[in-house]
């Protein structure tokens, strides 16, 4: 039973729209998972993936991955097909004759590509995160063995922990996770009122808190006014808000967070004057910008297959298949320059949107009505 609001003519768009999406997305997605597969066989045989590894580590989360990274093409391809159909029969002409104005047509096309938004988003920010912390761990494992390692140690990490506190460890072994020569120091109104030092910091993997930290052979050095007091702790157990990811560049860390961590570990990046923030930012702002493009798309598709011509689908699919390739061209060009030519991240990320969106308002315009 469809809701009050929807009549028959949405719900027939909607699940023309909603089925041909999915099942772009289940025939694309196969044939690049084949392609994929006999690309990288050698290497999975050579280095020793089990199959179990392969399919639930690897191409369980490589389908949600890039089924979502491509959805604006598989939303257009959707649109442009079965609306292509529908105006090829002149189902199209016989709806405007009917009385259905354009702007009354695109409800259901805008009602689906709401839902797919949605999907998109919750994807982004909730599964795809997750999933891609096996995906990157089997790809540096089986895949990548022999190329470019992630830095598994840091040298001289200074970082503002929390308000007038200070940390610096001379060096830091990612394997143990274990920092040498570590230092802590407290200032109130510019003063030095704390000075902690260390021979060794091991962070604790096993706690039930984060930033639980180990701390070994430390003096702290109390200072009030001209008294001082020194005290020796042969070991210490402490909370201090950092982690080990803080100091240590992982390849596409980024992708591992969901939407909270990613704003958290931004803030706190700011708040202890991190620098190469830009990747986590555009990451951030990306996830947003993405949900958009399914309205964008599905505005262009509309607009140019809802015309009949002669030839069928032929110019609204090349048209539309070049506008959509060339949208995803441009998210990725203009995220790269806000990584390396310091764009800022927010624009770098929306223009894409703004552009398309304005293509797409000329194309509605110059639909059939």
């Amino acid at each position: 039973m469809r809701p009050r609001f929807l009549k028959r003519i949405d719900t027939y768009i909607i699940s023309k729209f909603l089925g041909t999406y999915f099942f772009a997305i289940v025939l694309i997605i196969s044939v690049a998972v084949v392609f994929d597969y006999n690309d990288k066989i050698d290497k999975l045989t050579q280095n020793g993936a089990t199959w179990h590894e392969i399919i639930f580590d690897y191409y369980l989360n490589f389908v949600p991955y890039y089924a979502n990274l491509f959805s604006a093409l598989f939303v257009f391809i959707a649109v442009i097909y079965f609306t292509s159909k529908l105006a090829g029969n002149s189902e199209i002409i016989a709806m405007l004759s009917a009385g259905i104005s354009l702007r009354r047509l695109m409800r259901p096309y805008l009602l689906s590509a709401a839902v797919i938004s949605l999907l998109t988003f919750y994807l982004s920010s909730e599964v795809i995160p997750k999933g891609s912390v096996a995906r990157l761990a089997f790809e540096n494992q089986y895949i990548k063995r022999g190329s470019k390692k992630n830095q598994t140690y840091a040298d001289n990490v200074q970082m503002q922990v929390d308000t007038g506190v200070i940390a610096f460890i001379g060096h830091f072994d990612g394997p143990t996770k274990t920092g040498y020569n570590f230092q802590l120091d407290k200032f109130e109104r510019k003063k030095l009122v704390s000075h902690l030092t260390a021979s060794s910091i091991t962070y604790d993997t096993l706690a039930n808190e984060r930033f639980h930290w180990k701390i070994s052979n430390a003096n702290i050095r109390d200072m009030h006014g001209v008294r001082e007091r020194i005290t020796h702790y042969p070991s210490l157990d402490s909370l201090i808000v950092m982690e080990p990811s803080d100091f240590l560049a992982t390849r596409n860390f980024q992708e591992t967070m969901t939407n909270r961590q990613l704003l958290e570990y931004i803030e706190r990046a700011r708040l202890r004057g991190t620098g190469n923030l830009i990747p986590f930012q555009v990451e951030y702002y990306k996830r947003y910008a993405s949900c958009f493009a399914a309205f964008i798309m599905t505005v262009i598709g509309v607009s140019l297959s809802s015309r009949k011509r002669k030839g069928g689908m032929g110019f609204s699919l090349g048209v539309g298949l070049f506008l959509s390739v060339a949208y995803i061209f441009f998210q990725a060009v203009t995220a790269g320059f806000a990584t390396n030519a310091n764009f800022p991240p927010m624009l770098a990320v929306w223009l894409p949107n703004i552009v398309f969106s304005l293509i797409a308002y000329i194309l509605y315009k110059q639909a059939p009505r």
